[in-house]
């Protein structure tokens, strides 16, 4: 009889943590799964953003059916599958499961999801101020990822997403950071997304910052780029924006 093959074993190169982190900052839109009042499931197509924290936000009417479930049952969990071509399969996707929390609007926490949420979203800035529409933050409790054929991982917010203090602190530097950069480095942001990120050229933006990268955005496209380092700090922060251009330079930005 033949030998039993055993597991295969992951690509050296593959980092689950890393890829993980990747997916739930590029994630545009995503599947929603949530519970009716009898416990049978129900998936519906949502657009996603992420805080600073990486906590995912969404934006919800009160008509809609995923709303009625999670103002009854916040258990849920989100699948965030980017398209490709070919087999979809063949293509990584992160299953993110937590709890849904109302957001409340009034202070700066408010703002800043807001904020994120419609750079992201630009169009939904036409009835995000609706008030039957509400913002809402899931906050990731444990992460499955499929990277592919033999490329998966059960993993821990706590693996995934950056210290709480880290969090904090590029949360309140994070607008008037990207406010500099959008008035004082146009050159840097457009090697950041063209060089780094393989983006085509146009008059890309910061449009978000957290402890492990910058999103960026041109019109409806998007990109994402990380550090070299976490940064924790405004020093860190400056350090990592400054490696990333010097990064992008010698891959022969100019």
């Amino acid at each position: 009889m033949p030998e039993p093959v055993g597991p295969i074993p992951r690509e050296a190169a593959f980092d689950p943590v890393a890829e993980a982190r990747r997916l739930l900052r590029i994630g545009r839109a995503a599947t929603l799964a949530t519970l009716h009042a009898d416990g049978s499931p129900f998936a519906s197509l949502v657009n996603v953003a992420t805080d600073v924290d990486g906590s995912l936000i969404l934006l919800v009417s009160a008509l809609a059916a995923h709303t009625r479930h999670i103002d009854r049952d916040g258990r849920v969990s989100i699948l965030i599958a980017p398209p490709g071509r070919g087999d979809a399969l063949a293509h990584p996707r992160l299953t993110v499961a937590g709890t849904a929390e109302l957001v409340d609007r009034s202070g700066l926490e408010g703002a800043r999801i807001r904020r994120r949420f419609l750079a992201r979203h630009p169009k939904a800035a036409l009835y995000a101020d609706f008030p039957d529409f509400t913002f809402r933050r899931i906050r990731p409790v444990a992460l499955h990822l499929n990277g592919g054929f033999a490329r998966a991982a059960d993993l821990l917010a706590q693996d995934v997403l950056p210290e709480a203090a880290m969090a904090q602190a590029i949360a309140a530097l994070e607008e008037d950071a990207l406010a500099h950069m959008n008035a004082d480095h146009a050159d840097a942001l457009a090697l950041y997304a063209t060089v780094l990120a393989g983006e085509k050229p146009g008059r890309w933006q910061a449009v978000g910052l957290d402890p492990h990268g910058i999103d960026l955005a041109a019109g409806s496209h998007f990109a994402r780029v990380d550090f070299p380092a976490p940064a924790a700090c405004a020093a860190e922060l400056r350090r990592a924006l400054a490696e990333l251009a010097a990064a992008a330079r010698s891959r022969g930005g100019a």
